[in-house]
């Protein structure tokens, strides 16, 4: 079957390429090829918005729903930034369907009952045609039902444990079968290992992180077995205890699930207490750029994270990627695996949105499978009709400068299976 999608800024077809060149010599034109009057005539306000959206002849209202206060702001900020820059640049564009996009913005305080109210408030009394947000599980989970109930479309960028699929999430990031198996599988492999100690968070995206890590590790993939499993609250700053029970299980690797904040106190008591990378084999699904400005370079040296992004990539769509962000947030400023999967969030929707010819959340839905975004900074990525991206997975070794230095890449994109037999 031929999932390619309608032609769009994105993936032009030789026609509108041509008609794009012409027009652009002709004067101030759109990227598309047609003024924003003219493409806001042709899709009239009265056929691409049925349901009551906040969607006029000249704009359309998005929001944005992300902790830009409390213990997950180190990891959401990025993606707040992220999604402004694709928001912006569509609008230099010339906007969607000719109107420009307008953002609301909520903060979801790292606060899960917040999230849900600051969720219906977006979709009830603001009526945005879409959302981009959230970044843990516990707070996908908590404004879920909303977007259910409403009928909204949320764009969720964070890697997660999958065992999901909604009509109303579009998921930009990794599920668990791109991301933990593929890298417990290259650890068993590449580092020889065979016991593996679990760490994480005390939430839902750890703790079933882990339940599928140890059914891969002792039952599906027969790597070896778990001599440890703990979790700690959010923002937790104490690890000591844990380090003295990682210190006499004695495990080939640890496996990794703490966020936030907390790492920063994590990685900077276990360099304190000796283990360090170039003694222990620690793997993390948790720490991208974004985390490392406040664990530093120094007290990560050595150790891996699985991702499908880190700004290291060596590609052109990446290296403009960067360049754009860099100018706009400062030369200093990092880009996450999360930051760049709330990047495509925009275009994925841009891209949907012009598929159908409406701002209407069921037409856009309909009209996402098999859309592809051959200008992703990590690539290429196409959305799966269950929702999820093809993608690639990859592992970097942090560096003591804050970089990471991908070491292992899969050879192909692994295809999103959010609910994998054998792992539930």
């Amino acid at each position: 079957m031929d999932n390619r999608p309608a032609p769009s800024d994105l993936s032009l077809n030789v026609d509108a390429l041509q008609r794009r060149r012409l027009l652009q010599g002709l004067g101030a034109m759109s990227l598309a090829g047609i003024p924003g009057w003219a493409l806001a005539q042709q899709y009239p306000t009265s056929k691409v918005n049925t349901t009551k959206l906040a969607v006029t002849d000249t704009e359309v209202v998005v929001g944005q729903l992300h902790s830009s206060s409390g213990t997950m702001a180190i990891s959401e900020t990025g993606s707040i930034q992220a999604e402004q820059l694709a928001i912006d640049q569509i609008n230099a564009m010339g906007g969607i369907l000719g109107r420009k996009i307008r953002v609301i913005k909520e903060d979801g305080a790292s606060d899960w009952p917040t999230f849900a109210e600051k969720s219906k408030k977006l979709l009830v009394n603001d009526k945005v045609a879409t959302v981009f947000g959230c970044w843990t599980s516990a707070s996908r989970k908590a404004v879920l039902p909303i977007f259910e109930k409403e009928n909204g479309l949320l764009y969720y960028p964070t890697f997660y444990e999958g065992l999901e699929q909604s009509k109303n999430v579009i998921y930009t990031g990794q599920e668990a079968t791109q991301q933990i198996i593929f890298s417990l599988d290259w650890g068993a492999k590449e580092k020889k290992a065979k016991t593996f100690f679990l760490v994480g968070s005390d939430y839902i995206w750890p703790r079933t992180s882990m339940k599928i890590a140890r059914k891969h590790i002792e039952t599906v993939g027969k790597l070896g077995k778990v001599v440890g499993e703990e979790y700690y609250p959010l923002g937790n700053t104490n690890f000591n205890s844990l380090i003295n029970k990682i210190k006499a299980a004695k495990p080939d690797c640890i496996f990794t699930a703490v966020v936030g904040g907390s790492n920063v106190a994590f990685y900077k008591q276990l360099k304190a207490a000796g283990i360090t990378g170039d003694k222990q084999f620690l793997l993390t699904l948790a720490v991208t750029e974004d985390e490392m400005l406040g664990v530093g370079g120094e007290n990560f040296n050595g150790f891996y994270s699985s991702m499908k992004y880190f700004q290291s990539l060596d590609n052109e769509n990446n290296k403009k990627f960067v360049e754009a962000f860099k100018a706009k947030y400062g030369p200093k400023s990092v880009i996450g695996d999360v930051t760049q999967a709330g990047y495509l969030g925009p275009w994925l929707w841009k891209a949907a949105v012009e598929k159908a010819g409406s701002f209407d959340v069921d037409k856009v839905v309909a009209a996402s499978a098999g859309i592809e975004l051959k200008t992703a900074p990590e690539g290429y990525v196409k959305l799966h009709e269950n929702h999820h991206l093809w993608s690639k997975s990859r592992i970097a070794q942090g560096q003591p400068d804050g970089t990471f230095k991908v070491v292992a890449e899969s050879p192909n994109l692994i295809e999103p299976n959010p609910f994998p037999k054998g792992y539930q």
